[in-house]
C-alpha cells in the first residue's frame, strides 16, 4: 500500500492537477541524481533489503531501477506529506485574515492585562509602555469602546473579554481575561441610544477591579439617581457650605402637571453635552415638553433657569485639583454647546471643599468633577457629579491623562499586593483553522465526522487522491 501511494504522489500528472500552494515541498523540482561511481570503485552490490525499499539516506549508492520509477527523496523529519497539509492550513488562515498575526507574548513574561475602554482617537498605551507593576511585571494595555466588547463572566471569578477589531477588510476576535480596568466612556446614553450597563454587571459579576469603582459607574448611569445623593449631602452640610441647583423630579410624563414658577430648564432622561436640555419661558410649552416626554418613556426633571455669568467646573484626579470657568461666546444659554471660552481659574477651598465631598459618594471616586453655575446674582449652584468617563478640558489634557495613567499603575499594584495572582497573557480566540490538519485515509466515506476547520484529503474506491476538502466551522 505505501509502495502504491509514493507511485502515486510521484506522478507527475497528479501533482500538477493540484491546486497552487498545495504540497509545495512534493511539486519541487527533483534535485539532481548523483554522479556514478568511478570504474576504479565498482558498483555497489544491492541487498534485496534495499530493493524492497528504495528510499535510502546513502548518497553515493547506485540508483535501482526501482528507484528510476520513484524519485521521492528522503525528507527531514517533520517535512513531507504531513507538513505540507499543515503549511497550507496556516496560509490559507493568515490570508483570509481569520487568525490573529499578533505575537502572543511568551509565557515565561510577567505581566498584567490592563483593559481601557476609550474612543479610539486616545491612545492609551503609549502612557504605559516600559512601565512596570512592582517593579517586575509589564502592562499589557487592550484598548476598545464599550460597542466593540462583548463579556461573559463566572461565579468563580473567572471573566472572558471578547474584542472585535477589523484586520485585513476581516473581524478579528480577541479573548483575554483582563486584570484591571479603566473606564472612560459613558456606560449609558439616551441620547446616543447605548446602553452597555450590561458590560458593567459583567465586569462587577468576576470582581474585576477598576477606576473608578464598577459600583460607582453603575450609580452614575442616571443623572437623578446621582443627584439624589447631593441632595442627601446638601441636608448634612447646608446650602451655603453645599449649594445645589432645586430641582424636581418627574417620574414620567403623568405627573408633569404641577406649574413650576418660570423660566425653567427641562431635562429629559439620561443624556450629556447638553442634549435633552430644554428652557421652557410659560405654561403651554411646558405642556409641549410632556408631550414629547410622553413619547420617550422615561424620566425628567425640571429646574429654574439661572442666568449665567459663567459655568465652572472642579476636577480632581487623585490628589490633583484644577479649577475651571467656560463663558459661552456664542450666545448660547447653554455654556457647552455651540462656542465658548474656558479657562482655568484659581483653586479656592470652597472649590475643594465641593468635589472632595462629591468624591466620597457611592464608596469614593478617585475620578470626578463637580459642574456648577455662577448666576449673575453672584450665587453658586451644584447641578451635577461625573466620574472617570467626564471629559478632560483645558490646556493640561497630556498633563491629566498622565496623572489618570499614573493613578492605574500605583492602584494596580495594590491590587495585586492585596490579591496576588499569576500573571496572565492575551490569548486570541481559538479559530477553527488553528487546528492541527488532520488526513484522514480511507476507502469510501468517512465513519466519523471530520474535525470542524481541518484540511480532509479523500480518497475514491481506486485510491486516488480527488483532493483536499477545506471543512470549514460552523
Amino acid at each position: 500500500a505505501m509502495n502504491y501511494l509514493r507511485r502515486r504522489l510521484s506522478d507527475s500528472t497528479f501533482i500538477s492537477n493540484l491546486p497552487n500552494g498545495y504540497m509545495s515541498d512534493l511539486q519541487k523540482p527533483d534535485l539532481p541524481q548523483p554522479p556514478p561511481p568511478g570504474p576504479a570503485s565498482g558498483p555497489a552490490p544491492v541487498s534485496p533489503g534495499q530493493e524492497r525499499n528504495p528510499i535510502q539516506p546513502q548518497p553515493l549508492a547506485p540508483v535501482s531501477p526501482c528507484q528510476e520509477r520513484n524519485p521521492i527523496q528522503p525528507q527531514p523529519l517533520g517535512t513531507g506529506f504531513f507538513s505540507s497539509i499543515t503549511s497550507v492550513v496556516k496560509q490559507t488562515a493568515a490570508s483570509a485574515g481569520l487568525v490573529e498575526q499578533t505575537p502572543v507574548p511568551a509565557s515565561s513574561k510577567r505581566h498584567k492585562l490592563l483593559l481601557v475602554i476609550d474612543e479610539p482617537q486616545q491612545d492609551w498605551a503609549k502612557l504605559f509602555r516600559g512601565k512596570k507593576l512592582n517593579g517586575d511585571y509589564d502592562i499589557t494595555v487592550e484598548q476598545a469602546e464599550f460597542g466593540d466588547i462583548s463579556v461573559v463572566a463566572h461565579a468563580n471569578g473567572s471573566c472572558n473579554v471578547a474584542v472585535q477589531v477589523l484586520q485585513n477588510e476581516n473581524t478579528v476576535v480577541r479573548s483575554f481575561k483582563p486584570d484591571f480596568v479603566l473606564i472612560r466612556q459613558h456606560a449609558y446614553s439616551m441620547a446616543e441610544n447605548e446602553d452597555f450597563r450590561n458590560l458593567i454587571i459583567g465586569l462587577q459579576y468576576a470582581g474585576i477591579p477598576s477606576i473608578n469603582s464598577l459600583e460607582s459607574i453603575y450609580n452614575l448611569c442616571d443623572k437623578p439617581w446621582a443627584f439624589a445623593c447631593l441632595i442627601s449631602t446638601c441636608k448634612k452640610l447646608g446650602q451655603e457650605k453645599f449649594p445645589i441647583i432645586e430641582q424636581t423630579f418627574y417620574p414620567n410624563y403623568k405627573e408633569m402637571v404641577a406649574m413650576p414658577a418660570f423660566p425653567v430648564v427641562v431635562k429629559i432622561g439620561h443624556a450629556h453635552s447638553g442634549v435633552g436640555k430644554v428652557k421652557v419661558e410659560n405654561h403651554t410649552k411646558f405642556q409641549d415638553i410632556a408631550s414629547v416626554v410622553a413619547i420617550t418613556q422615561t424620566y425628567s426633571t425640571c429646574e429654574p433657569f439661572i442666568e449665567a455669568k459663567y459655568d465652572i467646573r472642579i476636577q480632581k484626579i487623585g490628589n490633583d485639583y484644577k479649577a475651571y470657568v467656560r463663558t459661552s461666546v456664542s450666545g448660547n444659554w447653554k455654556s457647552n454647546t455651540g462656542t465658548a471660552m474656558v479657562e482655568q481659574v484659581a483653586m479656592t477651598d470652597r472649590y475643594k471643599r465641593w468635589v472632595d465631598t462629591c468624591s466620597e459618594i457611592f464608596e469614593g471616586l478617585e475620578i470626578c468633577a463637580v459642574k456648577a453655575i455662577h448666576g449673575k446674582d453672584g450665587k453658586d449652584y451644584i447641578t451635577e457629579v461625573m466620574g472617570s468617563s467626564m471629559p478632560l478640558v483645558g490646556g493640561h489634557q497630556a498633563e491629566d491623562q498622565q496623572l489618570i495613567a499614573d493613578m492605574v499603575i500605583a492602584k494596580m499594584n495594590h491590587v495585586m499586593a492585596q490579591n496576588p495572582k499569576r500573571p496572565t497573557a492575551i490569548q486570541p480566540r481559538k479559530n477553527a483553522l488553528e487546528k492541527d490538519a488532520v488526513v484522514e485515509v480511507k476507502h469510501g466515506p468517512p465513519q466519523k465526522a471530520p474535525p470542524q476547520g481541518c484540511l480532509q484529503y479523500i480518497l475514491d474506491c481506486n485510491g486516488v487522491a480527488v483532493g483536499p476538502k477545506l471543512v470549514q466551522a460552523n
